[in-house]
């Protein structure tokens, strides 16, 4: 009996090539968008909201800084230099305290949010927000400024980001678009299963894609755009010249051009510089000659590196002594690499050098001392540095400088009393504390330096140089109980619960045994409350989902 014929039916032939080239990329669209905005939307979801329920929560967003900065913290590229610090302190200090004035910086915000400025040695011009209160600023920034001005421009720009709650609001909105986006895809696939060569359903894929991508861009200026007009409050607010903001962003003009991709002003996610520089000129009144200010990096290796040919369109704040040397600090320890620190060696002895101004000459001087001093060629350093202390002398804030300069260079050729002659461990600066106590331990004199360590990190707790220069202190005083306490202090303040928790158990042990120094009950208490506190961080912190 012969077998009877089957025909395949329509649904089971096999697909048009054009139809499953149409639903493979659409499958792919999906995939990604999963992989992209799911996560954001899951973890969105899986914290609590704000109002609606649309934003993540202060609580939730200093968390996820918190996983983003313990990274950075162990990033080998993290510094934290005493001088450096305390400059970028003394302009981001008053930006806060004029956010609180103006209102931008609420009082939750003010007490859930870190507030931390973390330094990159990377020589890349760029800063960057981070949620819960953290900011990023690389050595290339800070380097190539001319004023306090044009830091604090940028300081007050990123600072703005995290008060008007910027990443919580994108993140919302990744999380509102998500089902839009999904359902055009899925709508794509249902039209290209349904048209005979699938364009139709490939064009509504592509759109869909392109559209949330726009949104996206749209919003992304928007925020630049508020980020611009709020930080210029703060940074006006709290004393700084208008001038440097657009001056500032002249810089980043020029900057871009080396690495600028053609983009048209609609596909790109900040707004043009050029339109930028205009809103911020328009903000003041500006009155000058638009005449060009002499190059603080000439001379340096950097000459025009990150400025505008041709006159100025503002006349940004004069360059003053304290502001060069410090720039040139952040130059040489953003590890340019050996021949640029040779030139900069022999630009200070070269022909160009007369022809500087004295803010232009303390720089070129400051940046060859340093740089002789990484080559380890003490000597030079030292000549160098004799040079600048007298050309610094009649600016007080310049002549400390020049003078923890020195001390410096002293200790690193271990000559700690020379060092300690130029220091004093009272003086109140963090950057001349830490190096007068650094003097001390390397003399076997560490007894005065730890009240002022100690009286520093009781209203500073979360500044783990001091408190690893306090555990110095205390190890060479031979007090291990409260060295291992103020360690265990340390890598508190760089998030890192699992060491510290060790730490705190290793101090419980040597006060249960009565060993490691002189133990009282205080002692014993405060390290038993700070090992259960930890603990309980550290529980926190396991249960968090891992940063992807």
């Amino acid at each position: 009996m012969p077998r009877p014929t089957v025909r395949p039916c329509a649904q089971s032939r096999p697909l048009r090539r054009p139809l499953r080239r149409t639903l493979r990329a659409a499958a792919v669209a999906v995939l990604v968008a999963s992989q992209v905005l799911v996560p954001l939307a899951a973890q969105a979801q899986l914290l609590p909201g704000l109002g609606d329920g649309g934003e993540m929560t202060a609580a939730a967003e200093r968390r996820l800084g918190d996983q983003i900065a313990r990274e950075l913290y162990r990033d080998p590229d993290y510094i934290d230099d005493p001088v450096l610090v305390d400059y970028v302190q003394a302009i981001w200090q008053p930006l806060l305290a004029a956010a609180r004035v103006r209102g931008e910086l609420t009082p939750e915000l003010d007490e859930r949010f870190a507030w931390a400025v973390l330094l990159g040695r990377d020589r890349s011009i760029n800063a960057f927000a981070l949620p819960g209160g953290y900011l990023g600023v690389h050595l290339g920034l800070i380097a190539v400024t001319d004023s306090r001005d044009e830091l604090a421009t940028v300081l007050g720009h990123e600072l703005s980001h995290v008060t008007q709650r910027h990443i919580a609001r994108i993140m919302a909105k990744q999380s509102r678009d998500m089902p839009l986006m999904l359902a055009a895809l899925v709508l794509g696939v249902i039209a290209a299963s349904k048209s005979r060569n699938g364009d139709a359903g490939q064009a509504m894929i592509m759109g869909s894609q392109a559209m949330a991508m726009q949104n996206q861009l749209n919003f992304s200026r928007d925020m630049e755009r508020e980020a611009d007009r709020v930080g210029f409050g703060v940074m006006t607010q709290a004393g700084f010249a208008p001038q440097g903001a657009a001056s500032m962003f002249e810089k980043l003009q020029y900057a871009s051009r080396l690495n600028d991709n053609g983009s048209y002003p609609y596909l790109r996610s900040h707004p043009l510089n050029s339109e930028r520089i205009s809103d911020m000129q328009a903000r003041f009144q500006f009155r000058g000659d638009g005449a060009a200010p002499e190059d603080a990096s000439a001379g340096l290796g950097l000459a025009g590196a990150a400025r505008p040919a041709g006159p100025r369109t503002a006349a940004a704040p004069a360059l003053r002594m304290d502001h060069a040397i410090v720039a040139a600090r952040a130059r040489v320890l953003s590890r340019p690499g050996v021949d640029v620190l040779r030139l900069w060696i022999d630009a200070a002895s070269g022909t160009e050098f007369a022809r500087r101004s004295p803010a232009q000459q303390a720089g070129m001087l400051a940046a060859a001392a340093l740089a002789a001093n990484e080559l380890r060629d003490g000597r030079a350093a030292r000549a160098l540095s004799d040079r600048l202390t007298p050309l610094a002398a009649a600016d007080p804030a310049s002549a400390r400088l020049a003078r923890l300069l020195s001390a410096e260079l002293y200790l690193a050729a271990g000559a700690a009393p020379q060092a300690a002659a130029l220091l004093d461990v009272r003086a109140g600066t963090r950057a001349e504390m830490l190096l007068a106590a650094q003097a001390a331990v390397a003399m076997r004199q560490a007894g005065p330096a730890a009240a002022p360590l100690r009286d520093w990190v009781a209203t500073h707790p979360r500044d783990a140089g001091a408190w690893q220069m306090l555990a110095s202190v205390y190890s060479a005083q031979n007090d291990t109980l409260r060295a291992v306490r103020a360690y265990a202090e340390a890598n508190v303040a760089v998030l890192d619960y699992a060491a510290a928790r060790d730490r705190f158990k290793a101090a419980q042990d040597l006060a249960a045994r009565g060993t490691g120094g002189t133990v009282d009950h205080y002692e014993a208490s405060i390290i038993d409350t700070r090992a259960r506190a930890v603990e309980a961080l550290l529980r926190e912190q396991q249960a968090e989902p891992p940063l992807r």
